[in-house]
């Protein structure tokens, strides 16, 4: 093993950890309140991001039904092919960005808004097209990616799911879930004997 390879692995900890940390100064109460609101009365929620973001989007959708909140991930590819049909008025859009200008999304926020469906935007650049299209923007911060050339979705993966975290805990205690329902729709693995034991 390289010498470079271990002093690197050491270092994603310190990276991704003061990442998480300095994310605290970022949080909006405001926003996040707006953002919490919106999710809590939508009687559908889609999700959609490129890349990392995308498969991080999954995870948001997961973490909605597990609470009960139906939710999807909407590809970026089928939501100009007719996967925005999904969503109706009323319902809310969140889409994830860390730059806020990709490409693929924008005719998909377009779509939303002609739709009167409510959007959500999570991204580091608030002056982004994708934000001021937004009716909520939640603020991502990354310090830096763990990579030696600071280019991989590293870091940021690691922020976009400490967001959704946030947001789904909120939402648990906003909606009063509780854990009975969890224990109906989570019958399987570990967690499911346990809650049903």
């Amino acid at each position: 093993m390289k010498r470079e390879a271990l002093e690197r692995a050491r270092s994603v900890y310190q990276i991704e950890s003061e990442c998480i940390r300095e994310m605290a100064e970022y949080f909006d109460e405001e926003a996040y309140g707006r953002a919490v609101e919106l999710l809590k009365n939508a009687p559908r929620i889609g999700a959609t991001g490129c890349g990392h973001s995308g498969i991080l989007c999954r995870h948001f959708a997961h973490l909605m039904c597990c609470i009960e909140r139906p939710a999807k991930f909407i590809s970026p590819a089928e939501a100009v092919h007719g996967g925005t049909g999904f969503l109706q008025r009323g319902d809310v859009c969140l889409f994830a960005s860390r730059g806020g200008k990709t490409g693929e999304l924008l005719p998909i926020l377009e779509i939303c808004r002609r739709k009167g469906v409510r959007v959500i935007a999570v991204t580091e650049d608030a002056d982004s097209p994708l934000a001021k299209g937004a009716d909520v923007v939640l603020r991502q911060h990354v310090n830096r990616e763990t990579d030696r050339y600071n280019c991989q979705g590293t870091t940021s993966s690691t922020a976009l799911a400490v967001i959704f975290h946030v947001l789904q805990t909120m939402l648990i205690e906003e909606t009063d879930f509780q854990n009975e329902r969890f224990a109906l729709i989570h019958p399987g693995g570990a967690v499911g004997e346990r809650l049903n034991s």
